[in-house]
């Protein structure tokens, strides 16, 4: 069978977990066609990423004209399914954060793509987060009668569930993914109980070939390493106050922060703050091979975070045999275990991270490996990509044989009503 992907932006650093699930599921015989709504033009340092973005066609490429021209041609060829899309589109937009402008720009994004499943042939749609690109994916489906599903990561989703319609999407999807437990109850709570089933958890998974190395040993020296985009929920900027708490104390970390964003000017103004130029390097963004280096050369990973899904580089970490300290919030807690495989603490708690910290580059290398061993089972027994993309691979051919009944339900169902004339002039 042949998938189409949808992505607001692809590929990008921050989304090596979508490429390593293509990839799989081409792998195991699925076909997919990739489409993108942006990321023609970014930067990327991951030659993995360059050549996904040779693979992806994008949707504004062409420009705002060739998007009206979609949409002219599809109202023209099926105005009945225009009509009903435009409907959903306006009705969407009246209760969204977003105007109802960008939603008819989504609506004209949807035209654009119906053409492109037509070309690559693809009997099924599905996106990535459950923000604008499943609303894309929604009305695509309504113009093509193609079904859709989508993946949901938070944290963005939670924020505003109701303002980005997450009922109506859930509701009209063939099936929905969920990457924890966490995510999918709350999923649950958007939605109608009858629902609930087809709300799938399927985890994001690791590639072997990034964790499929030696072991190498805890270094002597103290260094954590924090990886993630520098942006508010990930909580960098705590984790420098917890650092300028250590350091006042006596206790020196050594602190990598393995990423770029938005905050970096306000995290570097804070770091100048405390006087910790000596103790923190900022790298900028790095390719998968510059990340597994990283943690490698460090005791352990650091995510202070305040909103989560389930970060992958938590995964990275544990694959690496390296120990996590991380936040108790979402699906985190569904994968580390406080005590054998790194330290949870607080999300917000200052003190309860500095002290996890602490205690972390004062443990002997051997109690640091020990957890890295537990740490590294655990996270390639839940997050092995080719098996967890089975599961979803299964839930696609799932759909395409749900929706081949329910298509020839309808057409006995139509024949029979053709012939219902016939019957009554006989009698």
């Amino acid at each position: 069978m042949r998938v189409a992907y949808l992505v607001n932006q692809y590929p990008k650093v921050s989304h090596s977990f979508i490429r390593r699930e293509i990839l799989a599921l081409e792998r195991s015989g699925i076909a997919v066609a990739r489409f993108a709504v942006r990321g023609w033009d970014g930067d990327l340092v991951d030659d993995e990423d360059i050549a996904e973005r040779n693979r992806t066609r994008y949707v504004l490429q062409g420009g705002g004209m060739a998007l009206v021209r979609a949409t002219l041609a599809v109202a023209t060829r099926a105005p009945r399914r225009f009509i009903d899309a435009l409907r959903l589109a306006v009705r969407m937009g009246r209760r969204a954060d977003r105007p109802l402008p960008l939603h008819l720009v989504y609506l004209a994004e949807a035209c654009c793509l119906v053409d492109w499943l037509n070309e690559t042939g693809a009997t099924h749609l599905h996106a990535h987060f459950g923000t604008n690109s499943a609303e894309v994916a929604m009305l695509t489906s309504v113009l093509s009668g193609i079904p859709y599903s989508f993946t949901v990561h938070g944290p963005e989703e939670f924020d505003k569930p109701g303002f980005i319609g997450m009922g109506e999407k859930i509701r009209r999807a063939a099936f929905v993914v969920a990457i924890t437990s966490f995510c999918r109850s709350q999923l649950f709570r958007w939605v109608e109980y009858e629902h609930w089933p087809k709300i799938k958890e399927v985890h994001c998974g690791l590639e072997q070939a990034f964790h499929d190395v030696a072991p190498v040993p805890i270094p002597v020296a103290p260094r954590l390493v924090c990886i993630g985009r520098l942006c508010e929920q990930k909580g960098q900027l705590l984790l420098i106050e917890a650092l300028a708490q250590l350091e006042r104390g006596g206790t020196v970390v050594e602190l990598v922060l393995a990423g770029d964003g938005e905050m970096r000017a306000a995290i570097e103004a804070r770091i100048a703050a405390h006087g910790l130029g000596r103790r923190v390097r900022i790298t900028g963004w790095i390719s998968s091979v510059q990340v597994r280096d990283e943690l490698l050369a460090a005791r352990a990973m650091v995510l202070p975070s305040f909103a989560e899904g389930l970060p992958v580089v938590i995964m990275e970490a544990m694959a690496l045999r390296r120990p996590v300290l991380t936040t108790y919030i979402a699906g985190i807690p569904e994968l580390v275990l406080p005590g054998q495989t790194g330290w949870l603490f607080a999300a917000g708690a200052v003190d309860a991270l500095a002290t996890a910290m602490a205690e972390c580059v004062a443990a002997a290398p051997a109690v640091l490996e020990q957890m890295g061993e537990a740490a590294r089972e655990r996270v390639l027994a839940r997050h092995d990509i080719d098996i967890e993309t089975a599961k979803l691979a299964k839930h696609f051919r799932d759909a395409a044989v749900a929706e081949g009944a329910s298509a020839a339900a309808a057409t006995l169902h139509v024949a029979a009503a053709d012939k219902r004339p016939a019957l009554e002039a006989m009698r």
